[in-house]
């Protein structure tokens, strides 16, 4: 009786060895066609996807973003005033909303009155 048990059990781990070399060798053709289907099939979707999106982002990072060129365009939109033109407001002496810098050539002095206080008490003046 022994024997017929033993049997048993070796025709079982027997079994066992050849389902885990089934699934091993399973796995490895898995491995293999999803790399292949990457090199092949991926690509061509991953090259389609960027041809896709060229299509609607037609523009050249590096293009649009010359140091030169963009330099050169703010300049002339944000300036330092320059103290000699500019005749602080008596209102706006000493005030923490002074603003005082020239955009396209137009200062602005401060946030609630662009163009400074006429007389000389601003109702919004802080020190």
């Amino acid at each position: 009786m022994e024997d017929w048990s033993k049997s048993i059990f070796e025709t079982l781990d027997s079994f066992a060895d050849m389902v885990d070399e089934f699934f091993v060798e399973f796995t490895e053709v898995v491995e293999e066609l999803a790399d292949e289907w990457q090199n092949t099939v991926g690509a061509d979707i991953e090259k389609c996807l960027q041809d896709i999106v060229r299509e609607f982002v037609d523009f050249d990072y590096f293009e649009f973003f010359e140091p030169e060129e963009s330099i050169g365009e703010t300049e002339q939109f944000f300036t330092h005033p320059d103290e000699s033109i500019l005749q602080l407001p008596s209102a706006c002496v000493g005030c923490r909303h002074y603003h005082g810098h020239s955009y396209g050539g137009n200062l602005l002095v401060c946030g609630m009155h662009p163009y400074g206080w006429d007389t000389d008490n601003c109702p919004d003046w802080e020190s």
